[in-house]
């Protein structure tokens, strides 16, 4: 049965996707403190750090605390996306500058035809997921309704501090919604509408951009619940 008042246009159904998903995730990450958001489950895992404190190869950030970047690869879990980038019609030299590896690796994973690689993406904190998903929402703002200028990798000034991550993050994503809200229908159709540098935004419709944005948030923010989940379960506490 539809909800009263449930819009059915394409904006309408991405914005109710997002709002709901943001109501969860913000339901979900009431409590949350320091400790819990700097928490790393296991050895290794990445996170934010100092920047003379940093482990990865190519940890960014615009100020002292850092986000985590190891060595460029792709994903088991993302070579699907690859192969659809093929399909779509980007050259083997494009998804590899979008993916900041070699043509050698992309033309490997594209040939490749036995069961996929052991996904060798790290374990991380919620910090670093938080982190992941503000510089990406950032940048998609600035490439989309700003000024197309400023690195997205450069947008944030990551911080260890919880509440003020939080608070910082919902501030862009209600700018993000605001922005959202005034697309045409034609821009949803427009290819390179957003021209965010990092993945396939300018060869993708920026209807196709809109659902992938709405996807990376209802994922990472699953991943976030479920590590709270654990640390409730290891420590005792609520949250």
């Amino acid at each position: 049965m539809q909800s009263e008042g449930a819009r059915t246009d394409r904006l309408g159904l991405l914005l109710d996707q997002f709002d709901r998903a943001r109501e969860m995730a913000q339901v979900r990450l009431t409590g949350l403190g320091d400790e819990e958001y700097l928490w790393e489950p296991v050895p290794d895992c990445w996170s934010i750090r100092r920047r003379d404190e940093a482990t990865t190869p190519r940890a960014f950030g615009p100020g002292e605390w850092v986000l985590d970047l190891g060595a460029p690869d792709i994903p088991a879990n993302e070579y699907a996306e690859v192969a659809r980038q093929a399909a779509g019609g980007m050259t083997v030299a494009k998804i590899a500058d979008d993916w900041s590896v070699s043509v050698e690796r992309v033309e490997q994973i594209l040939a490749h035809t036995g069961a996929p690689e052991p996904d060798r993406t790290p374990m991380t904190t919620i910090a670093w997921r938080l982190g992941h998903l503000h510089y990406g929402f950032a940048g998609g703002w600035e490439w989309t309704f700003g000024e197309r200028r400023q690195d997205p990798k450069l947008l944030v000034d990551f911080t260890p501090s919880a509440a003020v991550a939080l608070d910082r993050f919902w501030t862009l994503l209600d700018r993000w919604r605001d922005s959202v809200a005034t697309v045409t229908d034609e821009q949803l159709d427009t290819v390179g509408f957003s021209q965010y540098p990092y993945g396939s935004d300018p060869d993708d419709p920026y209807a196709d951009v809109l659902s992938g944005a709405n996807l990376e948030l209802i994922h990472h923010m699953a991943e976030i619940a479920l590590l709270r989940d654990l640390w409730r379960t290891r420590f005792g506490t609520a949250g």
